[in-house]
């Protein structure tokens, strides 16, 4: 544990914090989605949700924010990449799906979409179901979940809401990174608080290498070398890459990852703000509170049901929460969507300038040669917060 994660943990707990442990960030490039006029029409939205540790209900969020979303009318798919671990066909009662993620990785079929099979509570809704049966499928290699990886931008959906494994892996970092949203749960706790922190860290970490990896000189160098914060990072690749310096600092201050504060309670608080600040001054990045879920026993009843709380009970608190999330995330993918449409009208008008450019220095053709021609936010300020200054909403605004 380093000296600035043992000063948020005596923060968040009030003992003292006497470990040490090394981040060690050995990075390969990450796969990253690339726009292009024939494949933004129809690319899906990738929501990421991930954790720091296990057990603190990101399956159920998952489920039920995917099944929030179907409702709304948008086609949405349901991804269980909890390698190892997958539960999220538990979920929705389909105890023995007839195709997983096993088949994919396995080539018995050639493309994801022929595993996303149909879920009776939404004709809006299908489900990828995880995998883990077998010690090659949960620990697989490099060359699978870069094809697996690959594959999800070629989903026909509007959103895909990818339920990853908890913990700091490699394959959890790089499945997290690879969405267009990224949301993290955290529970109250102050253990669960500290792993956020640290689950946040690397992710920068990760996504700020990946930046340098692409193009640098020293990308061998990189790749092979452990990192322990992103000012090393940058001090040592931006030492000799100061193009690469100058992106990774953009794509880390567009790094914003979004908080689900789950179980949440009027004796357990988070000091969202505190967590931000130290976001912002150690790492780089910045945190979002886009929702919360309280503490609430029609979960469990639910998940023994094998029913989604929000269809089991649909008036309960969670389900209210769940719903409440699923609003503010319908916000960040209008967000998302308007800035693609955005970049690729940028994207078109200088592909169009340089087409005139070309045509207007071009020298004059023979008179038989042929000529061709050549896209309100509702509040939600923590209620368990404890602190006396206000949280920036996902509208930018302060209140």
């Amino acid at each position: 544990m380093t000296l600035t994660d043992s000063r948020i943990f005596l923060f968040f707990c009030s003992v003292a914090a006497t470990m040490t442990t090394s981040y060690v960030v050995p990075v390969r490039q990450i796969q990253i989605r690339v726009l292009t006029h024939e494949t933004a029409d129809h690319m899906a939205t990738l929501i990421s949700v991930a954790s720091g540790k296990g057990g603190v209900g990101k399956s159920v969020v998952s489920a039920n924010l995917a099944l929030a979303l179907a409702k709304s009318g948008r086609q949405v798919i349901l991804a269980d990449l909890d390698v190892g671990g997958a539960d999220a066909h538990i979920m929705f009662g389909e105890l023995h799906p007839p195709v997983t993620l096993t088949d994919f990785l396995n080539k018995r079929v050639n493309r994801l979409e022929e595993v996303a099979i149909p879920i009776t509570l939404d004709p809006n809704l299908r489900l990828i179901a995880g995998t883990g049966e077998t010690l090659a499928t949960a620990n697989m290699a490099y060359a699978r979940k870069k094809r697996l990886m690959k594959q999800f931008q070629e989903l026909t959906a509007d959103v895909v809401v990818i339920d990853i494994g908890a913990g700091t892996s490699y394959h959890a970092l790089d499945f997290f990174l690879m969405a267009d949203i990224h949301l993290a749960v955290a529970t109250p706790e102050p253990t669960s608080v500290l792993d956020l922190y640290r689950f946040i860290k690397l992710a920068a970490i990760r996504r700020v290498l990946s930046c340098f990896l692409a193009h640098s000189q020293m990308s061998d160098i990189l790749s092979n070398r452990d990192f322990h914060s992103v000012e090393e990072v940058m001090t040592v690749a931006g030492a000799t890459d100061t193009a690469g310096r100058d992106t990774a600092a953009a794509v880390l201050q567009s790094f914003r990852p979004g908080l689900i504060i789950n179980r949440g309670s009027d004796s357990s608080r988070v000091n969202v703000l505190y967590l931000r600040k130290i976001l912002h001054q150690y790492v780089g990045g910045d945190l979002m509170l886009v929702g919360e879920v309280p503490e609430d026993p029609s979960v469990p009843q639910a998940i023994r049901k094998f029913l989604p709380v929000i269809e089991a009970a649909p008036t309960s608190l969670a389900a209210k929460g769940l719903f409440s999330l699923a609003t503010a995330v319908e916000r960040l993918i209008a967000a998302h969507v308007g800035r693609t449409n955005e970049e690729m009208k940028q994207l078109e008008e200088t592909k169009t300038a340089i087409v005139f450019a070309k045509t207007e220095g071009a020298p004059p053709l023979p008179a038989s040669t042929p000529v061709k021609s050549e896209v309100p936010i509702v509040s939600y300020a923590s209620t368990t917060h404890n602190i006396a200054e206000p949280i920036r909403q996902i509208d930018g605004k302060v209140r």
